[in-house]
């Protein structure tokens, strides 16, 4: 049995109190006023995602904005082909099947390098090609 095994083969058995004092120790955050079972869960997960990684980037960053609830972005999907004049030209990406991004005969690793490559200037890729909108209010 693994020490993340352990961990969590200890949390049906511990007492609310335990709870807290493990919550406090593992995540350095106050304690959520929470029931012990859903502080118990929440404790899983918090030792889960120190031992193995938490989210993946671009699910936090989805949550985050659904919790905002200002914009929503849809992720550029294989096959898609994004249009976007900019200065008089028509500027064309597209999207592999591989999920690489291609424009200008080069492959990219964010549509927000290539939004930079186009405009000279920062902006979000998805947003420059009218794959993030605002919410109506």
């Amino acid at each position: 049995m693994t020490a993340l095994d352990q961990r969590l083969a200890a949390l049906p058995g511990m007492s609310p109190a335990g709870l807290r004092e493990a919550w406090a120790r593992t995540t350095a955050t106050p304690v959520p006023r929470v029931s012990p079972n859903l502080l118990r869960l929440a404790l899983a997960w918090e030792i889960q995602a120190g031992a193995l990684g938490g989210l993946p980037r671009a699910t936090t960053a989805a949550l985050d904005q659904l919790e905002r609830g200002a914009t929503t972005t849809r992720a550029p999907a294989a096959g898609m082909r994004l249009v976007r004049e900019w200065g008089g030209k028509v500027h064309v990406v597209m999207i592999g099947e591989d999920r690489m991004i291609r424009w200008d005969d080069r492959e990219w690793k964010s549509l927000s390098e290539v939004a930079r490559a186009i405009t000279g200037t920062r902006w979000s890729g998805p947003a420059f090609f009218g794959l993030k909108r605002k919410l109506a209010a």
